[in-house]
């Protein structure tokens, strides 16, 4: 029998993952331990109050795609140097990596707006959050239905 070296790689790598080499492959336990949303809303405001009313997050209520869903996150700010937008996060409580997307901005940025196109894999809520310049915290959440083969969902 004659061993090429391609199935020598194969055969080496597999017998290192059952045997438990380090440092070669780690396999994931079933409890998973990324963050959720949650987590990512906390550590990005630090688990300061957040305020409705200034932000304002556009999606579909039913996304007959979750390939491409539309979203339009703005913030009704003067955007000068003393009352602006730092930044903006989107996050997706359904994906595997829940935050989705971050946006900066400084006041010659001119207007805090932001449209993109995400990935959701089911029916979810996303949420956009806003640091203005004085620390304080915006939040907007809708939740988008999700069709398969475009049935409701």
């Amino acid at each position: 029998m004659i061993i090429d070296r391609r199935q020598l790689m194969k055969t080496s790598l597999g017998l290192a993952v059952l045997t438990g080499v380090p440092g070669v492959m780690t396999v994931k336990s079933f409890a998973s331990t990324e963050p959720t949303a949650a987590d990512r809303i906390k550590e990005f405001t630090g688990g300061s109050e957040m305020l409705e009313g200034k932000l304002s997050l556009t999606t579909p209520e039913i996304a007959e795609n979750g390939n491409v869903v539309p979203v339009l996150v703005e913030v009704d700010s003067e955007m000068t140097d003393g009352d602006f937008v730092e930044e903006i996060m989107v996050v997706a409580d359904g994906n595997p990596n829940p935050e989705v997307v971050k946006f900066r901005f400084t006041p010659m940025s001119g207007e805090a707006t932001a449209k993109i196109r995400i990935r959701l894999a089911q029916t979810q809520n996303v949420t956009a959050i806003a640091r203005m310049n004085d620390g304080s915290f915006q939040v907007a959440a809708n939740q988008v239905k999700v069709t398969i083969g475009g049935c409701g969902g």
